[in-house]
């Protein structure tokens, strides 16, 4: 079994904002993309537009009709990947160490050299974070784009995750979730971030931002029929177009 690192102070981590994400999959197709044609091609993606496609994805957005106890209903969309936990039992499972957690960042990912493909790392993510590779038949998971982040030949704003980089609404963030001083971490204290199933005892990095509350539209006064016509009769038009009106009237 492998065992985690002491933490060196640096977590790096997502925090997404459920209140604006608008379930778009942007994250989700961009996840795909970077992941099958960029720097890492770390994901398998055969005959895509055949009759038999067979691939992964490391991200996805749920979506869920939910009715607080005060208020309308309203519909969350919830994006779901690897939450890089601080105690990740997807590591201390792993009976190759192909699962690892780092320590200079606190990046849990896999060797897929190592990696024998037997799945307990997915039976113990508690979030069905992880995914075998059709292909390659290796687990695969969320890397936070750490080929990204840290590669110099791009420029400097796109060293962020792809998913956040291309999130059109903005509900995407990410920074070191360890340090009070980061704008992710003054996100999670002003907007109240949760952590995702925090009875597990996972202790995952990443943080979600509740949706607001909403405030219920006033219903419109209409106005009684009774008021409308004497209204437009108040209003009738004269000469010709008046005559008509009252010859319909008759009929």
């Amino acid at each position: 079994m492998t065992s985690l690192p002491a933490s060196t102070g640096v977590k790096l981590g997502l925090v997404i904002d459920l209140d604006t994400c608008v379930g778009c999959h942007a994250c989700v197709i961009s996840c795909k993309e970077w992941n099958t044609g960029g720097y890492g091609s770390a994901l398998a993606d055969a005959d895509a537009y055949g009759d038999a496609p067979l691939g992964a994805f490391l991200n996805r957005v749920h979506t869920f009709e939910v009715k607080p106890e005060e208020g309308p209903a309203a519909v969350v969309h919830f994006p779901k990947s690897c939450l890089h936990c601080d105690d990740a039992p997807c590591v201390t499972v792993c009976p190759t160490g192909a699962s690892y957690k780092r320590v200079e960042d606190g990046i849990v990912l896999v060797n897929e050299d190592a990696c024998i493909g037997c799945g307990l790392c997915a039976w113990a993510c508690p979030y069905g974070a992880r995914e075998m590779d059709p292909v390659e038949k290796v687990m695969k998971k969320c890397t936070l784009c750490v080929d990204r982040i840290y590669n110099e030949n791009i420029v400097e704003e796109d060293r962020i995750p792809s998913c956040v980089r291309t999130c059109p609404a903005g509900a995407r963030h990410f920074g070191d979730l360890n340090d009070p001083a980061s704008a992710v971490s003054e996100l999670v204290a002003a907007r109240g971030g949760f952590d995702l199933m925090p009875e597990q005892g996972t202790g995952p990095v990443n943080k979600y931002l509740p949706p607001r509350p909403r405030t219920p539209e006033p219903v419109p006064h209409l106005p009684d029929l009774a008021d409308l016509a004497a209204d437009a009769r108040e209003t009738r038009a004269e000469g010709f177009f008046g005559w008509l009106d009252r010859a319909l009237e008759r009929l």
